[in-house]
């Protein structure tokens, strides 16, 4: 049977940690772990780049805890996976479809991932600033081991140090300045106007993208969660960068 899609409710308010949800589907999995399909959602799920949140769904008696472990995203419909600590007995019999819980995201997961995704867009800005628009986005890792965002085309060996120099220089220069982060979902031709003139080809004509932006830099259609103001990512290290088979990959890292 088709499941119906997933209300996304981290699109409307990225920064809520807590909301209610019903739940439509439980499920088990050979691994041990269950995996829950609610109506609404404020779990982020992991993809973009972007590590999943994690937290706790629980009910209004607080009779179960169920432990989110991991959030993933498939045809429209998300599913929390995770384990199910009962709290008294029989708790079994009340975790189940139908029953309204309430959603609870790790805060400090979600403040940190928010952090270091919306460094890497703020990364992407400075590279247009620093004259290597040539550079064409790639994907992007937001992950704490190693984040990095990547461009098709490359900086000559010679330069490298020294625009990795400018980059955190000037990344770190919005940072200070800060500026509200502003989220939206528009039609096609108000998203590419927003964005610089154009989105990239992976985004559908007639569509109604979300879009992410920066302060007064342009902006970028993403579906991530990030932080309310360019001065919440505090601080940014570049530690490296590296050009190979026509590939750019610039390397960084945020305070904990």
């Amino acid at each position: 049977m088709e499941k119906s899609p997933t209300k996304l409710s981290y699109f409307d308010d990225m920064r809520a940690l807590t909301s209610s949800a019903t739940i439509l589907s439980i499920s088990q999995e050979d691994s041990g772990r269950r995996a829950v399909i609610l109506d609404s959602t404020i779990f982020y799920p992991q993809g973009g780049g972007q590590p999943s949140d994690t937290g706790f769904i629980s009910n209004s008696t607080s009779d179960f805890k169920f432990v989110v472990q991991d959030v993933r995203l498939k045809d429209g419909v998300v599913w929390h996976y995770g384990i199910l600590e009962c709290l008294e007995e029989a708790c079994e019999s009340k975790f189940k479809e139908g029953q309204e819980v309430s959603l609870h995201v790790d805060a400090e997961r979600r403040d940190f991932n928010s952090r270091l995704h919306s460094a890497g867009h703020l990364l992407d800005v400075c590279m247009r600033k620093l004259g290597l628009s040539h550079l064409e986005p790639g994907k992007g890792y937001h992950f704490p081991d190693g984040p990095f965002v990547e461009y098709k085309g490359v900086i000559p060996q010679d330069q490298i140090q020294i625009k990795q120099k400018e980059l955190e220089a000037e990344v770190n220069a919005l940072i200070s300045n800060g500026g509200k982060v502003l989220v939206s979902i528009l039609p096609y031709d108000d998203a590419a106007k927003l964005c610089g003139g154009d989105l990239p080809s992976y985004i559908a004509e007639g569509s109604t993208p979300r879009i992410v932006k920066l302060g007064d830099n342009p902006g970028c259609p993403c579906g991530g969660t990030h932080v309310t103001d360019i001065a919440d990512i505090r601080s940014l290290k570049v530690s490296h960068i590296r050009t190979k088979k026509g590939i750019t990959k610039v390397f960084y890292n945020i305070d904990p």
